[in-house]
């Protein structure tokens, strides 16, 4: 992985420094109070269902509906935010939130607000987190210099730490003197303040930029590269390990509130509190602990922190005790999640960016949403503390794992776009829309040096399919057994070209060289095109 002291030299301005552009500090603090009024709607949501019958499963359930949203639409909403206009995208995002926020307002002020239709306000208004999430992490680099893009997404953590710090404090005392109506229109009003801050955002003077991916083809292209990509598949099954069973905590802690420790709305506000307070300080502690210890070591400690956490809220019934304990699993919760969202952004090439953090989000939403729904029918049928204790096993048996899973070390690898191969040049002039493209790629390898060459081609092939191959296979000529022939189909002309010309990173260009040292001379390439898609004749003098 990237080392700790190279994490940390990288870092040459202050994590203010951000705060000094006034269009990124306006949207920021913007932001912030839409975070606070996200976590005071959770609150108030979960509290309108304490006194129901099946009581753990509907207050589980709400963060089942508001996370699901990621596991449903966050590939999708990746897609969009690399294929729209993605200011005017937030805004209609953020006009309809504040759709969503007056309704429960005005149903629960009259009254009117069973459990199933506030489940289902709840996951419209996840719907629209949704949709924000990868459009607006992927403006920021519009509004900060360059060097200070890891300074403006460490604010970004640091936002939602504070929020989780004083949304669900602030909720609880709302809640306790004026009701849960008044909570939910706080947040309708903080989503309407973001939506004007991001209507008087001028972006400056647009870019030349290439022509955007169609929606469906960019769905798919962020699809393959996951799939493709070994080290994103271990860096999301980490996330995942951790997020299932701590999600126990934040699902059934409302519960723990009323059922064990006897406390009202505020006193479930304060222990949410203490998780806040507890990731603050571990989004500030980050940097130093990656200096202190390993990151696999970090996930090891982490975990056992967490699982600790679990018991004791489990076993003991003294309210003080348990807000100290809460504050280690708030370090632990951000640590880690930072620590993974951190690696897979280094790791992602700037093309498939969005799309790859929005499955981080399918996976961190996805596993807090199912994760929340299993605890709550577990502490239903088996009880709190049975519910608390499981969660906690899985905890500390996943926090062992991180020595069998390791992280990947990420030093020396390069994601910065290169354009290494020629201009193709073609008889023909295809339509971009047309497709497959049959890629075929001949080499003539010694017999000395074929199994050096297999290895290599192995490589190859995961570059060829995270870029945006179909399908792939090597195969070896009948009669004449030194020559190999790579085949691989793309989906249309206009992927094949995004394949050259943007895709392609230093370390898909040293797998193309190693096969190329292995072989004689330089490989023919040819491309096949459906012969129904009508030539389109670039030069007449060409054809025989």
């Amino acid at each position: 992985m990237v080392t700790p002291g190279g994490a940390t030299a990288e870092i040459t301005v202050s994590a203010w420094a951000p705060l000094r552009t006034a269009v990124y500090r306006s949207l920021w603090l913007a932001l912030l109070g839409a975070n606070i009024g996200t976590w005071m709607q959770t609150v108030g949501a979960q509290w309108l269902l304490i006194h129901h019958s099946n009581a753990s499963t509907l207050v589980a359930l709400v963060q089942t509906a508001s996370l699901l949203p990621m596991l449903l639409l966050a590939l999708p909403a990746g897609a969009l935010a690399d294929t729209f206009d993605r200011r005017h995208l937030l805004i209609s995002v953020q006009l309809f939130l504040v759709v969503v926020a007056a309704a429960l307002t005005f149903l629960t002020a009259t009254g009117r607000m069973p459990p199933a239709l506030l489940l289902t306000l709840t996951f419209a208004f996840g719907v629209g987190q949704a949709l924000t999430l990868p459009a607006w992490a992927a403006v920021i680099p519009e509004l900060v210099p360059r060097e200070q893009l890891r300074a403006a997404s460490a604010l970004g953590s640091i936002s939602v730490n504070v929020a989780r710090a004083v949304g669900p404090a602030a909720a609880g005392v709302l809640i306790a003197r004026v009701g849960v109506a008044p909570v939910f229109a706080l947040n309708a009003v903080a989503f309407l303040v973001f939506a004007l801050a991001l209507f008087r955002w001028r972006p400056g003077d647009a870019r030349a930029v290439e022509v955007p991916e169609r929606f469906t083809a960019a769905l798919r292209a962020g699809g393959r590269y996951v799939r493709h990509s070994p080290i994103v598949r271990r860096l999301l099954r980490r996330a995942l390990v951790f997020v299932i069973p701590a999600s126990a905590l934040w699902a059934l802690l409302p519960l723990v509130a009323a059922r064990r420790l006897g406390m009202d709305s505020s006193g479930y506000g304060l222990l949410l509190a203490a998780l806040g307070v507890g990731a603050i300080a571990g989004g500030l502690l980050l940097p130093r602990i990656r200096t202190w210890m390993s990151a696999n070591l970090f996930l090891l400690v982490a975990g056992a922190l967490y699982g600790g956490t679990l018991i004791v809220v489990a076993s003991v019934r003294i309210v003080p005790v348990v807000l100290l304990a809460l504050l280690p699993a708030g370090v632990a919760w951000v640590t880690v999640l930072a620590n993974v969202n951190a690696e897979i952004q280094l790791f992602l090439p700037g093309w498939v960016r969005a799309r790859g953090l929005a499955v981080y989000q399918v996976v961190q939403g996805g596993g807090q949403a199912v994760g929340a729904f299993a605890w709550g029918v577990v502490a239903d049928t088996a009880g709190l503390v049975t519910a608390f204790l499981v969660a906690a096993a899985l905890m500390l048996i996943g926090a062992v794992t991180s020595q069998i899973w390791p992280l990947p070390d990420l030093r020396g690898t390069t994601k910065d776009p290169t354009t290494y191969r020629p201009p193709l040049e073609l008889a023909l002039e295809p339509d971009p829309r047309v497709g497959p493209v049959l890629v075929v790629v001949t080499y003539t390898v010694r017999p000395e040096r074929e199994a050096a060459f297999l290895d290599a081609m192995d490589h190859v092939r995961g570059s060829r399919q995270r870029t945006g191959a179909m399908r792939w296979g090597l195969f070896r000529e009948g009669e004449s057994p030194a020559q190999f022939a790579e085949v691989y189909l793309v989906p249309s002309w206009d992927e094949h070209l995004r394949q050259h010309g943007g895709r392609l990173t230093g370390a898909d260009q040293q797998a193309e060289e190693r096969a190329k040292e292995l072989a004689e001379g330089e490989p023919a390439v040819r491309h096949l095109l459906p012969a129904a898609s009508g030539p389109t004749l670039a030069d007449n003098r060409d054809l025989p």
